[in-house]
């Protein structure tokens, strides 16, 4: 809990217990200066919570991130095991699309770059 949630409810039950002091001995500085401290205490304790909010928002946050990336950790491993277990199976199968593979790149990278067209014709007129 925030030091700023405790400090604020104490302004609000002493900005309360002003105020019912002022209302009960008819002092309208009394009670206005007591719903004062009571709003003050107010604000003050809606700031502690929002303090604690945005610390347990950030370790949730941290707490899912890790979990995410131990998880990826994991999914890689059983990946490349998966993948391996597939090669040893079927070497042929494996080498036919790695070629495969190697041939697509192969082309792609050969082809000459394509030129814009020019911008101004000139016909010989």
């Amino acid at each position: 809990m925030d030091n700023d949630r405790i400090v604020g409810s104490a302004k609000e039950f002493s900005g309360r217990a002003e105020g019912a002091v002022g209302e009960m001995a008819g002092e309208a500085t009394t009670q206005a200066s007591g719903r004062v401290r009571e709003a003050a205490g107010t604000v003050q304790d809606l700031y502690g919570q929002a303090k604690d909010a945005a610390r347990d928002a950030g370790a949730t946050a941290a707490g899912y991130a890790k979990d995410a990336y131990d998880a990826g950790e994991d999914t890689f491993r059983d990946g490349t095991q998966a993948i391996a277990k597939k090669v040893r199976d079927n070497p042929f199968g494996a080498l036919l699309v790695a070629g495969g593979i190697g041939f697509a790149l192969a082309l792609l990278m050969s082809r000459p770059a394509r030129r814009p067209p020019p911008r101004w014709r000139h016909y010989g007129w």
